[in-house]
């Protein structure tokens, strides 16, 4: 169970120093004329996530949190999205951010991850949505929060993005 505390409250934590870091990359943004893109479902992304906490918690805590036998095999998974995910942050700078938000004038990114894929952050997503509550057992919690994440990337996020993206390279 110890483990299970240590890793939740570690990425709570990270998950925090990223919420600080988007709010200042947002306010940076949008005082040189940035727009945002899709105001109205990312309460939905917000909810999404604080549920999946809460959920791989209530499932890890009923279940006992033990680690799967194949534990580090699903933690290696886990840690090399965690570095994915600091690769996504490094590469984007100050454009960086939990919402989509896109500066007139810039260019889009081309460098670290996105040489290769379009949306790498939301690879790094659901490996982790997956990942983790496998790493304790947590099926449940692996599988509903996989669909609902791909259902929302799928049908909403990924769609806004790329409007957002066409909107900026029309802005050139």
């Amino acid at each position: 169970m110890t483990i299970f505390w240590f890793l939740l409250l570690l990425i709570i934590f990270q998950r925090g120093i990223e919420l600080v870091l988007a709010k200042k990359n947002e306010q940076w943004m949008k005082e040189r004329g940035a727009k945002e893109f899709g105001e109205q479902h990312y309460k939905w992304i917000v909810l999404l996530h604080l549920s999946f906490f809460i959920s791989l918690t209530v499932e890890v805590f009923y279940k006992g949190a033990e680690l799967i036998s194949w534990w580090p095999f699903v933690l290696s998974i886990f840690l090399v999205a965690q570095i994915g995910r600091v690769w996504v942050l490094t590469s984007l700078g100050k454009y960086w951010n939990t919402k989509i938000i896109v500066l007139p004038g810039e260019e889009k990114v081309r460098k670290g991850p996105y040489q290769w894929i379009r949306h790498p952050n939301y690879v790094i997503v659901a490996i982790e949505l997956v990942s983790l509550p496998l790493l304790f057992q947590a099926y449940i919690t692996a599988v509903v929060f996989t669909i609902l994440n791909a259902c929302i990337l799928l049908l909403v996020r990924i769609p806004k993005e790329e409007e957002a993206l066409n909107w900026l390279l029309e802005t050139k």
